[in-house]
């Protein structure tokens, strides 16, 4: 990782932001921060609908997959997905998604804090999607 990524926030994005889920939010990442890398995150992968949903796991064998960005803006960014996400400051206090600062694990083994959305609602009901990779499911569903 350089130096330039190294002493930016970062965000870690598992689903309708990764760069190859064709979402046009993910335009604010092309423009406004540094691709870092694709990265993996200890939890499980939901699948909710038209998007997934990651969650913490105490198991390091269930991972969820996705992509790690530095920021160049990161109050104009997150201010900007956090509406997105729907956990924005006149969002309700019960959200779907909540943003949280999490372990990231790189290639090399180091971990790095990283800003995630997790999903803040009941699991119950919800299939697991066993690669956690979001990509890879809307692949197979096409």
């Amino acid at each position: 990782m350089t130096s330039l990524a190294r002493n930016k926030e970062r965000i870690f994005v598992y689903g309708t932001l990764r760069k190859d889920s064709k979402n046009r939010m993910y335009r604010i990442l092309s423009r406004d921060a540094d691709f870092v890398g694709e990265r993996t995150f200890i939890g499980k992968l939901y699948n909710i609908g038209e998007y997934p949903g990651a969650v913490h796991s105490s198991d390091p064998d269930e991972v969820v997959k996705g992509e790690v960005y530095a920021l160049r803006n990161p109050n104009s960014v997150l201010r900007v997905l956090d509406e997105y996400e729907g956990c924005g400051p006149g969002d309700p206090s019960s959200t779907e998604f909540r943003r949280e600062k999490v372990n990231i694990s790189l290639e090399n083994g180091e971990n790095i804090n990283a800003w995630i959305y997790i999903y803040n609602r009941s699991i119950d009901g919800l299939k697991v999607i066993p690669s956690g990779d979001y990509t890879q499911f809307i692949e197979l569903k096409q």
